[in-house]
């Protein structure tokens, strides 16, 4: 037997528990990684809260999405890779486990010189960043609202559009406004006057903008006169029928794209924090720690 994280039933982090489950093994194409750790997102706890999120769920379920760790078994066919290799993956639903099992193709070689948590806290988030950036499709002629930009998704997000020499604009508390001038985003706090606050950081206009926040945002976006095709959301996906937004959230993973982003954080040509790490049994703190929000950057398990 080994653990993993589960729960039967839809509520907050006390409906969490780590629980025994048939060791897995690695069939055909397969291998199966020893994780050491594995990151947490807000898809976990919006999904654990509702079923209103993914109608077609159903519990008992695991839990987690991305995770780093140690192949300790290959599959048949499987060539490329090795027991022993450190790896960093994908696993829908199922990642925060001692062991998880996925295809050969669901991993990337871990850099030498990148940590546990950051390779397991990377994926969903570098994932979502790239796919939200590029439906906007950022220049150097743009001005460009990251929102939430001090969480995980954000923070890649604004260094994505910064790489393509856009001028970024990003949303965050005021704890995190001298973290995001350090990476050369111009830091504006969010809440009840945020217009205002917006066209004085940007008197030029914004363009385009990559939403991590919600209905708050596109209102002021759209207020400001920023075309809903250059509006993309990963939160607020009732903007797409009410006012023409685009909501492009992860999707086309691949192992390629994975190495490369792990490549660049531990190159430092990308930064994401981690803003805290807890050990398996402690799942229900990391995901209070995850839940009461401004964080900056990765809330990541630490598993083996």
């Amino acid at each position: 037997m080994s653990l993993a994280v589960s729960y039967s039933a839809y509520g907050g982090p006390d409906v969490l528990e780590i629980i025994d489950v048939p060791e897995p093994h690695a069939g055909p194409g397969q291998v199966r990684v020893a994780v050491r750790a594995a990151g947490l997102n807000a898809f976990d706890y919006k999904l654990r809260r509702s079923p209103a999120v993914m109608p077609s769920h159903t519990l008992p379920s695991r839990q987690g999405s991305e995770f780093a760790g140690v192949i300790d078994e290959l599959g048949d066919g499987v060539t490329g890779l090795a027991v022993g290799d450190e790896v960093l993956g994908w696993a829908p639903l199922t990642a925060q486990a001692e062991f998880v099992v996925v295809n050969a193709t669901h991993v990337a070689a871990k850099p030498a010189g990148l940590d546990w948590a950051s390779a397991g806290g990377l994926y969903s988030v570098g994932n979502t960043a790239l796919r939200s950036t590029d439906a906007v499709a950022p220049t150097a002629a743009d001005t460009v609202l990251v929102s939430a930009a001090a969480g995980g998704v954000g923070i890649l997000a604004a260094q994505f559009a910064l790489r393509t020499g856009a001028t970024v604009i990003g949303t965050a508390s005021e704890q995190n406004h001298e973290f995001l001038r350090g990476l050369g985003v111009i830091p504006v706090a969010y809440g009840p006057g945020l217009v205002d606050r917006l066209r004085a950081a940007a008197p030029q206009g914004i363009t385009a903008v990559i939403d991590n926040a919600g209905e708050e945002t596109v209102l002021a976006a759209l207020e400001l006169g920023v075309a809903p095709a250059r509006i993309n959301s990963v939160v607020y996906f009732e903007g797409a029928d009410k006012y023409g937004i685009s909501v492009v959230g992860s999707g086309k993973k691949t192992s390629a794209e994975l190495w490369e982003l792990a490549r660049l954080v531990a190159s430092g040509e990308l930064v994401l924090p981690i803003a805290a790490t807890y050990p398996l049994a402690q799942v229900r703190e990391a995901y209070e720690r995850l839940e009461s929000r401004h964080l900056r950057g990765k809330v990541v398990l630490l598993v083996g």
